[in-house]
């Protein structure tokens, strides 16, 4: 069969990341949840599993939006008004939110992250399914399959409150929703990863073979919503399932964007934290992201003593209004960036940066998809 009717396997970053960032991050949460009990992992995150997968990959991913921003002064300078912009525009809805009510800052905070999350996913598969020129058949089912995989669970969640967990904090998510919904949600979760997985199967018996990559994409983000909602029974099992998927990916996105950036000559004095590899890059963003939690347990939490001291700075309620949003702004900003950030199509060098160009036998759709992130539907979707 001819190459323009099988997909080829179009890689994102080349079989061997593509597999450890994906399927690894995946088998990793699974591995860990399975063997909480041995590790005394059963019930609230232990400290050390906080620090390695709240801080060093959830908080931490966050700031890796740096090296496609604010470390960069070329860029800055090339859309300086979204810059400004985007940290003023988010820090004051969070003012306004959090001085409507504390409960309606952490829920309007809450569901802008489960949809980051959700749309996140969808852009890695949307990516993957145009790298391979798929059909617009293939390509909605897809985006369904995964909407499927993300939504179904959340659904359910919503559906069976109070759980063991929360996004962020008690109450996050809105309660009530009655428990047949959260049914009927599972059954046509179901029912649309079924005709995904079957029209998977058609290729295969067609003799058209299977984009790998995209297919565990789609596997590891089911299991890990699956897992992570339905089936887990304790703030870590939640934890560890809802982290991993999401931030690992990202660290290989923007570790894979600063080195093609730090060839054109980018990041002036920053440079040698890209030159230093892997251990440069994630070594100042494990700093930023353990002071960013400090300033939250100092300020706000008062919980982790044992790791960041005693703090006797208790600001007044009005207060807090000013200081909680400051302190989540890194990760609001990232929240809105991505929605602008990774539009290859508005930007043709950002394909050249991550080594996705024209003729790498991938496909040239990809200039047309968005990477990661807040896509906005309709502009590059």
């Amino acid at each position: 069969m001819s190459r323009l009717l099988a997909p080829s396997q179009a890689w994102l970053f080349g079989r061997g990341v593509d597999l450890a960032v994906f399927a690894g991050s995946a088998l990793a949460s699974v591995g860990l949840v399975l063997a909480a009990s041995a590790l005394g992992l059963v019930g609230d995150t232990p400290l050390w599993a906080w620090v390695l997968l709240v801080v060093c990959v959830d908080v931490a991913h966050v700031w890796s939006t740096l090296f496609r921003t604010y470390f960069d002064g070329e860029e800055l300078r090339r859309r300086p008004g979204l810059y400004l912009a985007a940290p003023l525009v988010a820090y004051l809805l969070g003012v306004l939110a959090y001085l409507g009510s504390p409960g309606t800052f952490w829920r309007l905070f809450a569901y802008t992250a489960l949809f980051h999350f959700v749309r996140q996913q969808y852009g890695w598969v949307a990516l993957y399914g145009r790298k391979a020129r798929v059909s617009d058949t293939e390509r909605r089912l897809d985006g369904a399959a995964i909407y499927a995989a993300t939504l179904g669970p959340v659904l359910w969640w919503h559906a069976n409150l109070p759980r063991d967990f929360w996004w962020f904090v008690e109450n996050d998510f809105v309660s009530g929703l009655p428990s047949w919904v959260g049914t009927g949600a599972l059954v046509l979760h179901g029912l649309v990863l079924v005709a995904w997985a079957g029209f998977q199967g058609t290729r295969l018996v067609r003799g058209e073979g299977l984009q790998v990559g995209k297919v565990l994409l789609v596997l590891a983000t089911w299991v890990v919503w699956y897992g992570g909602i339905v089936l887990a029974r304790s703030d870590f099992a939640f934890t560890v399932m809802n982290v991993l998927l999401h931030g690992v990916p990202y660290f290989a996105l923007l570790f894979r964007y600063a080195r093609g950036r730090l060839a054109e000559g980018g990041y002036g004095g920053l440079a040698p934290l890209v030159r230093a590899g892997l251990p440069g890059f994630l070594g100042v963003l494990f700093v930023l992201a353990l002071g960013e939690e400090l300033l939250w347990d100092w300020l706000v939490w008062h919980e982790r003593s044992s790791l960041f001291g005693e703090s006797a700075l208790v600001p007044p309620a009005d207060l807090l209004a000013l200081v909680v949003p400051l302190l989540a702004l890194p990760q609001a900003t990232h929240y809105l960036l991505d929605a602008f950030i990774w539009k290859p199509g508005r930007e043709p060098a950002l394909l050249k940066r991550l080594g996705w160009t024209r003729g790498e036998g991938e496909g040239s759709p990809a200039s047309t998809a968005p990477i990661s992130g807040l896509a906005i539907p309709g502009v590059t979707d």
